[in-house]
């Protein structure tokens, strides 16, 4: 027992090499070196289906795995030495949540004092050799702390105990004569009450917000299945009434109802997931909260709690839109349609109202009567950019309506001019979402359309004209046709050339729709819409043929 406790047991041989700890349970591997029975099994685990079984320390390697044995001879050593009271010793090796000695070399051991002047922490070995070049006990000693010079005042070398609220820093009780005279002034611990208040309050509101919009997000997934049962029991209804030659498309009707019902469920739950996830960070800064109101350290908690001083804030909750009985109103005017000519038409409406479900979700069925859908959510005033407009256009009416004759209007020179084709772009560049429409006359067409800033001015080639490029998106009416035209490629539309034409974009959504809209504007027809990504802002653009007028319409919102 004597001879045992004489040995130091700062040598290699009682500790693990893997954990560096006085060895628990110790095995002698073939090599000769010893480790802890679970470190050594740990460090097998890891690296067996890498390079096999080998020693950490020698790496030589053993095949097959050698049978691991406990060394009796070395676990009574240590077991005695345990008894002795080595581990538990002040000089052992600094834990992680301990302070480490600022002067031990190699392992660092466990600080238990710190002094406020020399900035440092000593364990016992070294604080009695501080102490003992300290005769004068001139320098002040505190409990061992972390980032000491973080919690001195540099200008009087004293502790942290009062916090400015004036200049909204940490300062010693001489600083309150010292720059600090006429502030603010609080003790620490009074400051940390009222953050840790603050904290919990804007904690809760935050809380309180998550389950409203979690409620408010049910309810909204309800309303969906709701709408989409009733349009589907709807159609139903109508869809009995055709003959056995459109019981196929009947069921076509059903799976579009039910297909969007699966869309915007699935968008709404994407929606409650990232909510979910909102709920779940709060619930993780609560929990960092919590633990952080148990120190009893002041300074520690007033610096760590920056990081939570501002959580997140819920992002605005998305928009979804869910107007199914408009929908449900085109459905049966369109079936009606559908039943009278049944032979003829059947393949062309159906079609139609496949597009009208997809697109028209947005419209509520409060719209009053002769309001054309989408003005209900962001009509814009389009106004045309005399900048842009081609010398032979001819702007009046405060530059909301367009007409090409035969004479140059000899515009001042321009780089945003275009040079060949009779085009005209409008004044503010869109990036949410907007509707507008225009009125047309005349006998040489016209084509209304979105572009980038950056499609091309000049030049006499077709690369300049709208839909002709990358950068624009037209609906082309000219020569007795409807013709969709982007990056040169055309669509032709069958549907007679409406007079008046109206156009939705939803930038972030990518959606593009255009539609033909009655004089009276109570009813409109979809006539082709666009799914795509824009990666700029678009500007309304427009073509005039010779011999035609186009006109900008004012739109009356009525949920202003």
């Amino acid at each position: 027992m004597a001879a045992a406790a004489t040995i130091s047991v700062d040598e290699d041989q009682f500790s693990c090499p893997v954990c560096l700890e006085i060895l628990r349970d110790p095995v002698t591997i073939p090599c000769g070196h010893s480790y802890c029975m679970d470190c050594i099994k740990g460090y097998w685990r890891k690296t067996e289906h890498k390079a096999g079984y080998s020693c950490p320390q020698c790496r030589r390697g053993f095949n097959p795995r050698p049978v691991l044995a406990r060394n009796t001879m070395l676990a009574d050593l240590v077991d005695k030495l345990r008894e002795a009271g080595v581990q538990e010793a002040p000089h052992g090796p600094a834990k992680a949540a301990e302070v480490d000695c600022d002067v031990c070399s190699g392992r660092k051991r466990r600080a238990v004092k710190s002094c406020i002047k020399c900035l440092a922490s000593y364990c016992e070995v070294h604080l009695k050799q501080h102490n003992e070049r300290d005769r004068s006990k001139t320098h002040r000693l505190t409990e061992a702390t972390r980032h000491l010079q973080k919690r001195v005042c540099s200008q009087h070398s004293r502790l942290f105990e009062l916090y400015c609220r004036t200049d909204q820093q940490f300062i010693c009780c001489l600083c309150t004569t010292d720059g600090h005279n006429g502030h603010h002034t609080v003790a620490a611990l009074e400051e940390r009450t009222e953050k840790q208040r603050q904290l919990e309050e804007a904690f809760r509101r935050s809380k309180q917000r998550s389950k409203e919009k979690e409620k408010e997000l049910k309810s909204i997934m309800k309303y969906l299945k709701r709408s989409a049962q009733a349009v589907e029991d709807d159609s139903e209804r109508i869809c009995t009434k055709l003959i056995r030659s459109i019981e196929r498309r009947h069921c076509e009707v059903k799976e579009l109802v039910r297909a969007e019902e699966r869309a915007a469920l699935a968008q709404a739950e994407g929606l409650l997931e990232g909510l979910e996830l909102q709920i779940e960070d709060h619930r993780r800064r609560e929990n960092e909260l919590e633990q952080l109101s148990h120190t009893e350290d002041h300074i520690h908690f007033l610096q760590k709690c920056k990081a939570l001083c501002a959580p997140a804030e819920l992002e605005e909750l998305p928009c979804v839109d869910v107007h199914p009985y408009f929908s449900l109103m085109i459905l049966r005017r369109a079936l009606t349609e559908l039943r009278e000519r049944v032979n003829d038409v059947c393949d062309r409406e159906l079609s139609r109202i496949s597009d009208l479900i997809k697109d028209e979700q947005s419209e509520s069925d409060e719209t009053p009567p002769g309001v054309p859908v989408h003005t209900e959510i962001d009509c814009c005033e389009v106004t045309l950019d005399q900048n842009t407009a081609n010398s032979y256009l001819c702007l009046s009416e405060g530059n909301r309506k367009v007409s090409t004759g035969y004479e140059s209007q000899h515009y001042p020179d321009h780089p945003d001019r275009f040079g060949s084709w009779a085009q005209v772009l409008g004044k503010e560049g869109l990036s949410g979402r907007c509707y507008w429409e225009v009125e047309w006359a005349g006998k040489g067409g016209i084509a209304v359309g979105v572009s980038y800033k950056g499609i091309i001015r000049l030049g006499g080639g077709p690369d300049g004209k709208l839909g002709c490029n990358s950068k624009s998106w037209i609906l082309d009416l000219s020569d007795g046709l409807c013709t969709f035209q982007h990056n040169k490629n055309k669509l032709e539309i069958p549907t007679p050339i409406s007079p008046k034409i109206g156009v939705y974009l939803d930038h972030k959504a990518g959606t593009l729709a255009f539609y033909c809209v009655s004089p009276r504007g109570d009813t409109m027809t979809l006539l082709h819409r666009v799914q795509t990504t824009f990666s700029q802002p678009l500007y309304p653009g427009f073509w005039v043929g010779l011999g035609s007028t186009l006109k900008l319409c004012p739109i009356y919102n009525f949920s202003a």
